[in-house]
């Protein structure tokens, strides 16, 4: 089988064009933000950014001119206050917009990943959501008569997932806290795979259960050390807390975001550089610590 091994920006020039919907997964731990700035970085336009939390990455790339709409389920930065780029945007009528909760998210993703034309879901108490998003359906059940909700698939273009490891041609193995990764890559069209680590293919091999997507999925493999920074990655950096109070001052104004992206984002060429800006005591403080799982014995075969 051919490596998938790519650059980024390669991945992101040949995968990733002008009007396209997004999903760049990750729930608090294992976000793309390297593959966000690249975006932002070619310049891409009128794309539809879908998440299930947009985060601070959301927030930048709507700041830096590259979204039409947004779909998500709970917007905020996490444990500070609004995304207050996206907020202005929405209440200026700028930007697009639809709301969901986080389990009809991962239904309309679940109903994408199994090709289906769209998925039930119990009634919630989210029902003020249903008045204001019309992709809220109900059917009455074929077996008992009674109401359910229904949500349309969600097909994106390109998911962009992060993962600890994969081999060249796209195995890819998570572990801590799982999002839709897996349902992301599934659904999506094309996926790109940004790495922590690129190792042989035997070592994927060797514990078959934590593969979380499957290279058959997968259209380009990228080595990106430290992509989800600020967001965290187990096993291999902490979360950055104090950027994500820092953000909060910096989103304030229009000129002090232009000023960071000017600086972080179009003044560095890769994540490489991003990180080696950040400097040795940013480093330090982030540095994960170790705490092994148990060996797991597959047996002879």
């Amino acid at each position: 089988m051919n490596s998938k091994l790519t650059s980024l920006s390669d991945a992101i020039h040949q995968y990733v064009h002008d009007g396209d919907l997004v999903y760049a997964s990750g729930f608090t731990h294992l976000i793309p933000f390297a593959a966000g700035h690249e975006i932002i970085r070619q310049g891409l336009r009128d794309l539809v950014l879908a998440r299930a939390t947009p985060d601070l990455l959301y927030d930048q790339m709507v700041a830096a001119g590259c979204a039409r709409k947004v779909i998500f389920s709970y917007m905020g930065n996490p444990g500070v206050g609004s995304l207050r780029r996206i907020r202005e945007a929405l209440e200026a009528g700028e930007l697009e917009w639809e709301e969901y909760s986080h389990f009809s998210m991962i239904s309309r993703l679940q109903a994408g990943a199994s090709g289906l034309p769209f998925m039930p879901m119990k009634q919630t108490g989210a029902t003020d959501l249903e008045s204001q998003n019309p992709n809220f359906r109900r059917v009455a059940d074929p077996y008992t008569g009674e109401e359910v909700v229904v949500v349309p698939p969600l097909i994106p273009d390109v998911a962009i997932v992060h993962v600890q490891r994969a081999d060249v041609n796209g195995n890819a193995q998570v572990w801590g806290i799982l999002g839709e990764q897996r349902l992301a890559a599934f659904a999506a069209r094309k996926v790109i795979l940004t790495v922590e680590e690129i190792v042989d293919e035997a070592v994927i091999r060797s514990d078959p259960n934590r593969t979380l997507i499957p290279g058959l999925v997968v259209d380009a493999v990228c080595h990106v050390p430290y992509c989800a920074h600020p967001s965290y990655t187990q096993g291999y950096h902490d979360r950055d807390n104090d950027f994500y109070l820092a953000w909060d001052e910096i989103s304030k104004t229009e000129e002090s975001v232009q000023a960071y992206l000017e600086e972080w984002v179009y003044g560095l060429p890769d994540r490489a550089a991003y990180w080696e800006k950040l400097g040795p005591e940013v480093h330090k403080r982030l540095q994960a610590g170790q705490r092994l799982s148990e060996p797991v014995n597959y047996g002879d075969y």
